[in-house]
């Protein structure tokens, strides 16, 4: 046997391998990166907020939470139901799930979170109208909930969310590479 169809075949395979990683590359690279602050609150006395970031399609399902800021000692599950349209949404029908995902509230400051467009099942989502959600609640506190509508569509943009009581400026960015 020559050694032509064995190398024919070695050069197809890494063909196909490079050409499926390069779109695979490609898929990956593009990104919604948001800059999310909490603000310092110096009234009255202050928790850390429990905090939910996800994105909705454009029905209102939800399509991934990317972030889940709780107390997570003692009875702070209890009080994930206070996240009141996350925990409708995503939260209230798999705690395996809220497990998965849920850490550490958060002092004051500004915090990246990266959407890498796949959904809470890992599965690439399609360019299409979605709404990204922030839910800040605080103990003792005051409860915001902000909402941005956005299209996937292969352009990239940037938008700025104005602030309200529980949060600062939030700021998103869609990439594409």
């Amino acid at each position: 046997m020559n050694g032509k169809p064995l190398k024919t075949r070695l050069s197809l395979s890494l063909a196909v391998l490079l050409s499926s990683s390069l779109t695979l590359g490609q898929a990956q690279a593009d990104s919604l990166e948001i800059n999310l602050t909490l603000p310092e609150i110096t009234t009255g006395q202050y928790h850390r907020p429990y905090t939910a970031v996800w994105v909705e399609d454009a029905k209102g399902q939800s399509v991934r939470t990317l972030s889940l800021w709780v107390m997570q000692e003692g009875e702070g599950y209890k009080w994930l139901k206070d996240i009141r349209r996350w925990w409708r949404k995503a939260g209230r029908d798999d705690m395996n799930f809220v497990d998965a995902i849920a850490s550490a509230t958060r002092p004051a400051g500004k915090y990246p979170i990266s959407w890498d467009l796949k959904d809470d099942q890992g599965g690439q989502v399609a360019n299409g109208k979605y709404t990204l959600l922030v839910e800040v609640v605080r103990e003792h506190g005051g409860r915001d909930l902000v909402r941005h509508k956005f299209q996937l569509d292969g352009k990239p943009f940037k938008a700025e969310i104005a602030p309200t009581i529980e949060t600062g400026t939030i700021s998103l960015q869609y990439l594409v590479e």
